[in-house]
């Protein structure tokens, strides 16, 4: 298992595809994470801080405006409070887009391939590129890690 020095965390649901295909993509690279169903658990407003703090545009980024709850009830995001917006993701954890993958540093949205790739440590990302160098043994990168042995 490739154990980064910061923790994983991605939240699913168990009928998404997406999540299934990240969950996958970590497995197969023996990735650690740690996953939470976010219908199986209740979220915590500390979950939420720890997926909003990485987020660029805060609670729009996460949030499925499409979502039926919010269609059909004519929910009003902007016009709620930060703790208003919180409590109401904690009640509806369905308005949340998936999988939502988090670490100290990185957030991902969604499972996008080439995207995912931040959540592999860099002493590790560093490695798989200087196996697909081709350059090969002339790489400077392998040049550097020899010479640290």
């Amino acid at each position: 298992m490739i154990r980064g020095d910061y923790l994983i965390v991605m939240y699913t649901t168990p009928s998404c595809g997406s999540c299934r295909k990240a969950k996958k993509w970590f497995n197969d690279r023996e990735i650690d994470f740690t996953e939470k169903n976010i219908f199986s658990i209740k979220l915590t407003e500390k979950d939420l801080r720890f997926i909003l703090r990485n987020t660029e545009n805060g609670v729009v980024d996460i949030i499925s405006t499409r979502s039926k709850i919010i269609v059909n009830n004519n929910i009003d995001l902007d016009g709620m409070s930060i703790s208003q917006l919180m409590e109401f993701v904690i009640e509806n954890p369905s308005v949340l887009r998936r999988p939502i993958i988090v670490s100290d540093d990185n957030i991902q949205i969604g499972y996008n391939e080439d995207d995912i790739r931040v959540f592999i440590p860099v002493e590790f990302r560093r490695k798989m590129i200087c196996l697909d160098c081709a350059n090969n043994d002339d790489c400077d990168y392998k040049a550097g890690l020899l010479k640290k042995r």
